[in-house]
């Protein structure tokens, strides 16, 4: 019988006679470590970057961007944020959300419809498809029946002439200021010409038409830039024909007449209107150059104090200047119409090749205008009626989806009916629109006679039921009821100052904001007196569910962190 042998990682050697067991511990491998490391099972870039889902993903937003976002999974799961065996899902996950820019969507539920935050007018779809083919190769100045070079935006210029018949010519830039600057330059900025006076000629300008647009930029530095010397006459608050006229003379390179879009002054006020203020220019070869801002091409009734170009020419102006990007309803840009000799002499200036319009610009505002409908005219017009119908019908759906998340049998809005407030009398004949808040209760016609769970209502002390043997959680309880308030839309863009645009909104609690901003979709809502106000104006009906959802999953979970009135707790 041998010697008794330990299992004891040992490796036993016996020596020449036999008789001595020696054992001799075998050194461990300096490659074990490595043999064992979880962080081998990730897999290699090349196996990752070759899924299906991962190569569709970088035909539509690039090779590099999705070969970025491998290596970040991959980086996780090294530093162990991330189960090795994971890593292929993540990344199938993280690849499907991918965007190609860093801009994300955004459902604008602010009611404002030219809101520059969010990149003011929302395009058409005749515009987006318009973008989508001047993408490629296009004949931009192109006449492909001769093969010559033609005209920049010949088809542009002839849908904004056809739009608007009192303009002559026309001429695009990629901004209102651009166009503004551009103007004054050519018509009043420095010259060369010997005898001038240093700074170029006086461009004219009243004291009440001063303006500043935003993040600080002022019309009087913008007109400076030009080389123009600006000559202020008149007050704030009043100028007088005889202020002008005074003004006007051999040194005068044009007359300017701004709209205060972003502002109002009441009062004891005077002003000049385009229609005089031509006629003396006229008299003194002076041109008119008119500033409207937000783009009205036409008068638009729901809008009466707002100018517009057709108006503004028609009573004499040379050139009128607007943004394509507000009430227009297109790209951003900077349109000028007017008398054609003055419009080329604009046009042929230097300054004019570094200001121009790019071809996607180009295309969505030769569809915007052609077509004479979008998106924000489209909210400008909506009808407060119907505005309500469909916040009603949101507030349902909430309560719906809310239900099914919590898997309830019987949904709240499948017995909700909105609770009419009686109307308000008008002081005049009839009754006028009710304002007060509708909220979304249940109908006892439609309870179930099965034990139910109450969600309390905090006016009443009462419970509303969230269904036939629901079993809501506690956020839910602790929610208020959906209400239906009257809120006014704007403008906005500095359009409209002062005109309120009835409607309604869906009242929240202010602690929904943020996780509605950064819930997906992302939803702007307006926050104002301690609550979440969702305006359905600015969003197309086609968006009602996907928001519902948002709202829905904004609010759950919500609850415990809420006071009773709704507001976030301390």
């Amino acid at each position: 019988m041998g010697p008794p042998v330990f299992n004891t990682g040992e490796t036993e050697q016996l020596g020449l006679a036999g008789s001595i067991p020696v054992r001799l511990r075998q050194a461990p491998s300096p490659m074990e470590p490595f043999v064992h490391d979880p962080r081998r099972r990730i897999p290699r870039t090349d196996e990752l970057l070759a899924l299906p889902e991962v190569r569709a993903a970088a035909g539509a937003v690039g090779e590099r961007v999705v070969a970025d976002l491998v290596r970040a999974v991959q980086d996780r799961a090294r530093r162990g944020e991330l189960d090795p065996d994971a890593v292929a899902d993540e990344v199938r996950a993280v690849v499907g959300d991918a965007r190609p820019g860093s801009l994300r969507p955004v459902l604008n539920a602010t009611g404002v419809l030219v809101h520059t935050n969010l990149g003011r007018a929302p395009l058409s779809a005749a515009a987006r498809e318009a973008v989508a083919t001047a993408a490629g190769y296009v004949d931009l100045e192109l006449d492909l029946a001769s093969g010559a070079r033609s005209r920049r935006g010949a088809g542009m210029r002839a849908a904004l002439l056809r739009a608007c018949p009192a303009a002559e010519d026309a001429l695009v830039v990629n901004n209102a200021a651009a166009a503004l600057v551009l103007a004054t330059t050519a018509l009043a900025g420095a010259s060369p010409a010997p005898g001038r006076p240093a700074g170029g000629r006086e461009v004219v300008l009243s004291r009440g038409e001063f303006i500043e647009i935003g993040a600080g930029f002022r019309l009087s530095d913008l007109i400076a830039s030009t080389g123009a010397r600006l000559r202020e006459i008149g007050t704030t608050n009043r100028t007088h024909p005889a202020d002008y006229r005074e003004a006007i003379g051999e040194e005068t390179g044009c007359v300017l007449k701004v709209h205060p879009s972003n502002y109002r002054v009441d009062g004891f006020t005077a002003e000049v209107g385009v229609p005089e203020l031509a006629a003396m220019c006229r008299d003194a070869g002076v041109p008119l150059v008119v500033d409207l801002g937000s783009g009205l091409l036409a008068p638009d009734a729901a809008l009466p104090d707002e100018p517009d170009a057709a108006t503004a020419l028609r009573d004499g102006a040379d050139v009128v200047v607007f943004s394509g990007d507000k009430l227009l309803g297109g790209p951003q840009a900077g349109v000028l119409l007017g008398r054609a000799e003055l419009i080329a002499t604009i046009a042929r200036h230097p300054l004019a090749r570094a200001v121009r319009a790019d071809k996607l610009a180009l295309a969505a505002l030769e569809a915007t205008v052609a077509a004479g409908e979008s998106p924000v005219r489209t909210a400008l017009h909506a009808d407060a009626a119907a505005l309500r119908a469909r916040t009603e019908r949101l507030a349902a759906r909430v309560d719906t989806a809310i239900a099914a998340a919590h898997r309830s049998t019987a949904p709240v809005a499948q017995r909700a009916e909105p609770v009419e407030a009686h109307p308000i009398p008008s002081t005049g004949s009839g009754a006028a629109q009710s304002t007060e808040p509708v909220e979304v209760r249940p109908n006892p016609a439609h309870q179930s006679t099965e034990p139910v769970e109450a969600r309390p209502d905090p006016s009443t002390g009462s419970g509303v039921s969230t269904g036939a043997g629901a079993s809501a959680s506690s956020a839910t309880q602790a929610l208020p009821p959906l209400r239906v308030v009257a809120h006014d839309g704007r403008v906005g863009g500095g359009g409209g100052v002062g005109v309120p645009l009835p409607g309604w909104a869906l009242a929240l609690p202010e602690a929904a904001a943020a996780r509605l901003r950064l819930g997906d979709p992302a939803v702007l809502p307006r926050v104002h007196e301690g609550r979440c106000l969702v305006d359905l104006r600015c969003i197309p009906p086609a968006d009602d569910e996907r928001l519902a959802a948002a709202i829905a999953a904004a609010l759950d979970g919500l609850g415990p962190a809420l006071a009773a009135d709704g507001t976030a707790a301390p």
